[in-house]
């Protein structure tokens, strides 16, 4: 009979806690399915008198991270800290250094420090696996490393952060600002009193930049991720992209093109016909581009105890299985170098909306500054405010929101063209522009 497999869990927050009792509750159906038990035998964390719904009767109790991690009595050592250094580095990298299989949630280590740890995890011949790091619940990285091994990627995009989804869901169907839906989730806990990490896309860029190592085969870089967060989108973009059969999402974007791998994360309109756009709320959801097959769209839970420790659960299920992927897929010396790409050499559809002066020609000079930079429109909306007072009188002329819709071009081409346009003098205010993903 195999002897079951011993695992040490650092860290019994919210994750932790749940990833205990579920192994507990699971016990027979895990046994059934790995072809061995699986047990924890030993934890740690920052206090030990914190009250905790858990029995942890008969578990050891280690003194820290790294003697747990180098506990000799555990074979899988679980990794539930957070941060991007130590003391999670240090126990992961002496867990793996002594022959033990590591599952972590720690998106920020993995981004920051994966290739070493990927490395190291080689080197001494146990798993490194970190399905819970990106989309929780959603198997996104199982996929991308093992279900679509034979199939070339050539786009991976997909919403990664609950909290920027829940805030332009709420601003698109109540027409609220960005600040007032800002407040509500963090008062719904859904957003951090500090929440600049999410809705500046900082936790997004971690995320793509390891679906990007997965899916091109390059090394882990957040650095080469370009980031915009989503504090500059107005309730009047989400009405206009509403008008215009487009939704407004916070992406990450990673894309093979012909300068090489082009990794983005921006507020993005995109059709409303897409299965991207269907998503709401704090879901995630993840589409894949692959050679010769539809896309595949994966949506669930991004985030939570529950989804993240199903997601560990799994991953530490496939360790007493015995699997051993190579953490990225392929050799850690195989994976290539990528730079940051330029966002101005991009190239796509662009939502534009102007303050236009109501003035003669105003048209007719933005019309010739497009032309200019070879830029064609699919749509222009102009909107008239209404110029009569209460008392019948003819208000000051205001400016006149217009808005355009781009066909492809380059991103350099759209900004050199509205630089222009304010020389001009043609329009007050700065320009919005956003990004279109087509499907």
């Amino acid at each position: 009979m195999v002897a079951p497999l011993k695992v040490g869990i650092a860290g019994l927050g919210t994750v932790g806690a749940e990833v205990v009792r579920l192994i507990e509750e699971q016990s027979r159906t895990l046994s059934a399915r790995c072809g061995r038990g699986v047990r924890v035998v030993a934890v740690t964390a920052r206090s030990r008198v914190k009250k905790r719904k858990l029995d942890l009767r008969g578990i050891e109790w280690a003194r820290s991270p790294l003697a747990l991690a180098s506990d000799p009595g555990i074979d899988c050592f679980v990794e539930l800290m957070g941060g991007s250094g130590d003391p999670a580095l240090s126990a992961i990298e002496a867990a793996l250094k002594s022959g033990k299989s590591v599952v972590t949630a720690n998106k920020a280590l993995i981004a920051k420090h994966g290739l070493r740890l990927a490395h190291a995890a080689e080197k001494h011949g146990g798993a490194l696996n970190f399905e819970a790091a990106v989309g929780a619940a959603i198997p996104v990285v199982k996929t991308l490393r093992e279900g679509l091994a034979g199939t070339g990627i050539n786009r991976v995009y997909g919403i990664l952060n609950g909290t920027c989804n829940y805030i332009l869901t709420r601003m698109e169907q109540e027409g609220l600002s960005f600040a007032e839906c800002l407040k509500d989730a963090q008062r719904l806990g859904y957003a951090e009193a500090n929440p600049s990490f999410d809705v500046d896309g900082h936790d997004t860029a971690q995320k793509l930049a390891i679906l990007a190592s997965l899916a091109f085969g390059t090394k882990v870089a957040q650095g080469a991720v370009y980031v915009e967060g989503i504090s500059s989108i107005a309730p009047e973009d989400l009405r206009a992209a509403e008008e215009l059969g487009y939704r407004v999402k916070l992406l990450g974007v990673a894309v093979r093109t012909a300068k090489g791998i082009e990794q983005r994360v921006h507020p993005t309109m995109v059709p409303k016909t897409s299965s991207i756009a269907q998503v709401m709320g704090v879901t995630n959801a993840v589409t894949i581009d692959g050679e010769g097959i539809p896309p595949i769209t994966l949506v669930g839970p991004g985030a939570g105890g529950a989804a993240t420790a199903s997601a560990v659960l799994a991953d530490i299920a496939d360790v007493a299985r015995g699997i051993r992927a190579k953490p990225f897929g392929r050799p850690v010396d195989k994976l290539r170098a990528t730079k940051k790409a330029p966002m101005e050499r991009h190239e796509g559809g662009y939502y534009i909306r102007l303050m236009a002066r109501d003035l003669a020609g105003t048209a007719a000079t933005i019309a010739t500054r497009l032309a200019e930079q070879k830029i064609s429109l699919e749509s222009i909306v102009q909107r008239h405010p209404d110029g009569v007072a209460a008392n019948g009188a003819t208000k000051k002329a205001s400016p006149v929101p217009v808005i355009l819709i781009t066909y492809a071009t380059s991103e350099d081409a759209v900004y050199r063209a509205l630089e222009a346009v304010q020389r001009d003098k043609v329009i007050s205010g700065r320009p919005q522009v956003i990004r279109i993903e087509k499907n």
